[in-house]
C-alpha cells in the first residue's frame, strides 16, 4: 500500500474516532449536559439516569477521544467539554439529524408534547427586549448550571423552586423562561405555571448553549473574579 494511502487511512480513522465516541445515546446526552457547564460524575449520572460506574465508563471514553477534560477536587471528579467547538459539533449533529432523519421529529414530539399553548421567542428578539428593559428572564435550569454560565441579566429560578417564587415576580413586564435547549421542557412547564398565575410569559425557542454560540451577552464565573 502506498505511504500516502496509509497516511490518509490513519487520518480519516482519527477523524472518525470522534464520531465513534459519540455513537451512543448516553454519551450524546452527556455532551448535552456538559454543554451547560462543568459537572461532577455523580451529577452527570443522576442527569442521565445511569449508575456512576456506567457513567464513568462513558466519560472516560469521551475523554480519551479528546472531547472532554477532567479535574479532581477531593474525592470528586469533574468533567467539562474540551472546548466550545464540542458543543458546536453536538448542535450540528442534532441539526443534521432533525433535517435528515424522519424518526427524530416523531421522537422529539413524543418528548416535548403539545407546545401549542407555549409561545416561543427567538434569541435575537429576546436580546432586543432585554436591552430595552422590557422583560424578566428566568433561568429554570439547576443552580449549578446557572452558576457555570447564563444569559446576562437572567434570574436563577430552578423549575422546582418556581411555585414559591411566583409571588415575587413583576406583573408589569413579560417573563421569558429558558433552559438547556430546544428539547428541554423545563421552560415549557415554567411558562404554563406562570400563565396559571396570570402572568405574561413565553419561552426562549433555544437554550443557553445556543444563545452563547450566537455571541449574545452571557455572564460566567470569569466575569466575577474572586
Amino acid at each position: 500500500m502506498p505511504r500516502t494511502r496509509e497516511a490518509k487511512d490513519a487520518l480519516f480513522d482519527a477523524f472518525s474516532s470522534v464520531a465513534k465516541a459519540m455513537a451512543s445515546g448516553r454519551r450524546a446526552e452527556i455532551i448535552d449536559v456538559l454543554a451547560q457547564g462543568e459537572r461532577s460524575v455523580e451529577d452527570i449520572a443522576a442527569e442521565i439516569d445511569q449508575s456512576v460506574a456506567n457513567t464513568s465508563h462513558h466519560l472516560r471514553l469521551l475523554a480519551r477521544s479528546g472531547l472532554l477534560r477532567s479535574r479532581r477536587s477531593g474525592t470528586h471528579v469533574f468533567y467539562r467539554l474540551a472546548s466550545p467547538r464540542v458543543a458546536e459539533l453536538w448542535t450540528a449533529l442534532r441539526d443534521v439529524a432533525e433535517t435528515h432523519v424522519a424518526e427524530v421529529g416523531v421522537l422529539a414530539a413524543d418528548l416535548v408534547g403539545d407546545r401549542s399553548d407555549v409561545e416561543a421567542l427567538h434569541p435575537d428578539e429576546l436580546a432586543r427586549r432585554i436591552e430595552a428593559g422590557r422583560v424578566v428572564v428566568l433561568d429554570v435550569r439547576p443552580h449549578v448550571e446557572f452558576e457555570a454560565g447564563h444569559i446576562a441579566g437572567a434570574r436563577s429560578v430552578p423549575i422546582d423552586e418556581l411555585p414559591d417564587a411566583v409571588a415575587g415576580l413583576p406583573r408589569s413586564r413579560e417573563i421569558v423562561a429558558y433552559c438547556r435547549g430546544p428539547y428541554c421542557v423545563k421552560a415549557d412547564d415554567a411558562v404554563r405555571l406562570l400563565h396559571e398565575h396570570g402572568l405574561r410569559a413565553r419561552r426562549l425557542d433555544t437554550g443557553y448553549p445556543e444563545w452563547r454560540h450566537a455571541g449574545l451577552p452571557v455572564e460566567t464565573p470569569d466575569d466575577h473574579p474572586g
